[in-house]
């Protein structure tokens, strides 16, 4: 049985939704049993089962909504081919957004051999570093990892790859390229009088350059696998070396995640059914003073969960897992 904590004071309520109180699931736990009626009413529901409702509803959440949009630089030796593909998920930027001197200072790997604020990758593949030095003069100095998620104990993983961008030394600022041709051809025939190419065009050639590379295989095609984290290439890099950048949807922090409005109704209708099958089991008992059991709750929280479910499927076009949905609940 769940048992909320004794009176707490009225500024640990204070609560936006950008500056949200919510912090963990013991205090998400403490929110869905006051709204169940605790401490005044006893709650038939487990902390463990709790947990085990809030983790359910930050599953379904992240698997079509809670994500940002990032870019992440690569090199291209790191390429991995005998594992055919390249791991993601240690290609964030770091940002300093907090700085902690002697409470992480027993960390797996020596001073000397973590990477450096300036390298792109945060860590190892298989070994990932989990700490960053800020100043060399200061080795204890150190920073959590905006691309760590530190609830869950790994790093933040990609959902999806939306774009590539492979970088080359071809442009309009090259010279003997197609794009320079256009270029001078498209100011000429504003500079001159009525020369050369036009902005209509410039578009069309454009677009049949697009086309172009997709048909003769000029440009690299990717495919991502969400579960390894490793995007492959076609065709992969060789004895070419190049930097590439993508663009690429990626799960919030779980601690983010737990704040979302959306993360609480579903835990809490969850919790609503599970009390109900409790109660459910003893209809009909009579209790002291002449009352009876009632399992109403169960079909009010059958009702809400498929509401928000409802909410949340019909939110993302087609269901599909290739593009997270457009709409953010909260």
């Amino acid at each position: 049985m769940m048992v909320c904590s004794d009176v707490e004071p009225v500024s640990a309520f204070y609560s936006t939704n950008l500056q949200s109180k919510i912090q963990s699931y013991e205090r998400l736990g403490q929110r869905i049993c006051r709204a169940l009626g605790a401490p005044l009413v006893n709650i038939e529901v487990h902390s463990d089962q709790l947990n085990e409702f809030i983790g359910i509803a930050c599953e379904m959440f992240t698997k079509f909504a809670g994500y940002t949009q990032e870019y992440l630089v690569f090199d291209s030796d790191l390429y991995e081919k005998e594992k055919g593909g390249l791991r993601l998920d240690v290609l964030f930027s770091l940002t300093k957004d907090f700085n902690f001197r002697s409470k992480f200072k027993n960390v797996s790997k020596s001073i000397k051999d973590l990477y450096s604020i300036g390298k792109m990758v945060i860590g190892e593949t298989d070994s990932p570093y989990l700490f960053q030095v800020i100043d060399q003069t200061q080795p204890d100095t150190l920073e959590l990892l905006n691309s760590y998620d530190y609830l869950i104990g790994d790093y933040r993983r990609v959902i999806d790859v939306i774009d590539f961008e492979e970088g080359s030394s071809d442009g309009i600022n090259t010279l003997f390229t197609i794009e320079q041709s256009l270029a001078q051809q498209t100011y000429f025939s504003y500079s001159l009088g009525n020369y050369g190419f036009d902005l209509i065009s410039w578009y069309t050639l454009k677009n049949w350059l697009d086309t172009r590379e997709k048909v003769l295989a000029l440009r690299r095609d990717v495919r991502f696998d969400p579960r390894s984290q490793y995007m492959q290439m076609f065709p992969a890099p060789s004895n070419t070396h190049f930097y590439g950048i993508v663009t690429c949807y990626v799960e919030r922090p779980l601690v983010d995640i737990i704040k979302e409005p959306w993360v609480y109704q579903y835990a809490l209708a969850l919790t609503k059914i599970a009390i109900g099958q409790v109660r459910g089991k003893y209809a009909g008992t009579q209790l002291f003073g002449g009352g009876t059991i009632n399992a109403s709750i169960l079909e009010d929280g059958k009702t809400e969960k498929a509401e928000l479910e409802k909410k949340l499927y019909e939110s993302a076009p087609g269901l599909g897992d290739a593009a997270p949905p457009e709409f953010f609940v909260g």
